[in-house]
């Protein structure tokens, strides 16, 4: 049932966008609904959390964020350097300056993955390069970054690095994970050796 509904979810605004992008400027690179279905599943439009929180911690200036949320989500709250660029605006003759173009890399995001998803499908309708979708968008972005969740001691040393670089990339960009400390990895997966006391001899004698 899952696999059904989110088929739905890819397929329906599938053919709405396929529906929908002028023709006369897209006949060069227009895709058929197989091709961009094919396109969609491979999910090569995706880009991590950490990829975006690390880019944004480096001040990486080949990075773009776009929030294709509208005007007042924006305003009450975007990712850093974003630029705004709703979903409904995204066929605007004044929108083709920040999608069309080489020098940078865009990443759209929603709340969640569908609208950012949508705007990246019309903008490869558009015959557009360097555009990709941040996977699980804002509300997963706050869950990982902002507001990362410590693993236990135990947990393998790549998961706890993993913590650690979040937990620094949200202090650095002010999210609210101040107060959490850094998980140390255990030194070694030996244990530790306990001696033994050494035996005391039985007193007395013949």
């Amino acid at each position: 049932m899952k696999t059904r509904n989110l088929l739905a979810a890819i397929i329906i605004p599938l053919g709405l966008i396929i529906a929908a992008v002028p023709e006369n400027t897209t006949k060069p690179y227009k895709l058929t609904a197989k091709q961009l279905l094919e396109e969609v599943r491979a999910g090569n439009q995706f880009v991590s959390t950490d990829m975006v929180a690390d880019m944004l911690v480096q001040k990486d200036l080949t990075l773009q964020l776009i929030d294709v949320r509208t005007s007042d989500e924006f305003d009450k709250f975007h990712l850093p350097g974003a630029i705004n660029v709703p979903l409904s605006e995204i066929l605007a003759d004044e929108s083709a300056d920040y999608l069309n173009q080489d020098g940078k890399m865009n990443v759209f995001y929603s709340n969640g993955t569908l609208n950012a998803n949508e705007a990246w499908m019309i903008c490869r309708q558009l015959g557009y390069l360097n555009n990709y979708v941040m996977e699980g968008g804002l509300n997963y972005y706050a869950e990982t970054i902002m507001n990362p969740s410590a693993p236990a001691s135990t947990s393998a040393k790549d998961e706890i690095a993993k913590y650690n670089f979040r937990m620094g990339a949200s202090q650095a960009l002010g999210g609210s994970s101040l107060e959490q400390k850094p998980v140390e990895a255990p030194a070694s997966a030996m244990p530790d050796i306990v001696k033994k006391p050494k035996k005391k001899r039985a007193a007395g004698g013949c």
